[in-house]
């Protein structure tokens, strides 16, 4: 029992020093949240654009949901994202690597409280977007299943957690260009998830690559509810889709995390840098 209350502050305490460390950083936040605000409507008057050149207004709603579905879910996978794959990293900057690793708390507990925190950053910014979105945009989501949606984020988080953690691997095995990686790996989900265009019109080659990434799934099912309004039985096929995926990813990542941190221990990678 001690042990486990221990654990459990031990996530906790993670939890409170990344939102320290964001709270720090707050000129930077405000950066990325006007920038993630800005995108969300450069992306979405792609549709009234579209129908301004054109001249076919038929498909303009239904187009701007698609879109903001898109770009909102992308937003806040994106913080997920960026608070898990690059917690390494932001170790390495502030010197406190070493000192992480050598507390007396299981990796678990670590990555934990980290996913926690990485959740409610994301959920955070996102509502803060769509706040601000609306001002710009008058939507119809009468018919919108809003249980179906949020079963397939809570669900898909997990699965984007696992990736996020499997990334946050990279700083560890490779010292000067981890993070770099990482922003690629984020750039590879970007292009084959679907997030703008279906996933269906990428090349043969490529889509395949659509089906390991949870961000398919999320928009499948967000879309699917937003603009059919399909419950999430209607929607069963995708979601057992993304249940295997985060099934596979969250444990997998976890184990590749341990093993490189493993690896970094061995090689004396645990240092300064940045």
């Amino acid at each position: 029992m001690l042990t486990s209350s221990i654990q459990l502050r031990g996530a906790w305490a993670f939890i409170e020093r990344n939102f320290r460390a964001t709270r720090r950083y707050w000129g930077w936040e405000v950066v990325f949240l006007v920038y993630s605000i800005v995108n969300v409507l450069a992306v979405t008057y792609i549709a009234p654009g579209t129908e301004a050149l054109t001249g076919v207004g038929a498909t303009t709603d239904f187009m701007v949901i698609y879109l903001l579905v898109g770009t909102l879910v992308w937003t806040y996978l994106n913080g997920v994202f960026d608070a898990v794959a690059f917690m390494i990293s932001w170790e390495r900057w502030e010197g406190t690597i070493e000192y992480t690793f050598m507390a007396p708390i299981k990796l678990v507990t670590m990555l934990g409280g980290s996913a926690l925190f990485s959740i409610l950053y994301g959920l955070v910014r996102t509502l803060i977007v769509i706040g601000v979105v609306s001002l710009f945009f008058t939507l119809n989501v009468a018919d919108t299943d809003f249980l179906t949606a949020t079963i397939f984020v809570l669900l898909g988080s997990v699965g984007f957690l696992g990736i996020g953690i499997m990334a946050a691997a990279l700083p560890l095995l490779f010292l000067e260009r981890g993070t770099q990686m990482t922003i690629v790996v984020q750039a590879m989900l970007l292009l084959v998830s679907g997030i703008y265009y279906p996933v269906s019109i990428l090349p043969d080659w490529l889509e395949p690559l659509s089906w390991i990434s949870p961000a398919t799934y999320i928009l499948e099912g967000i879309r699917g509810a937003m603009l059919d309004g399909k419950s999430v039985f209607d929607m069963s096929a995708e979601l057992w889709k993304l249940f295997a995926v985060s099934l596979i990813s969250l444990p997998l990542g976890v184990w590749i995390f341990q093993k490189a941190v493993d690896y970094a221990k061995r090689t004396g990678r645990l240092k300064r840098y940045g």
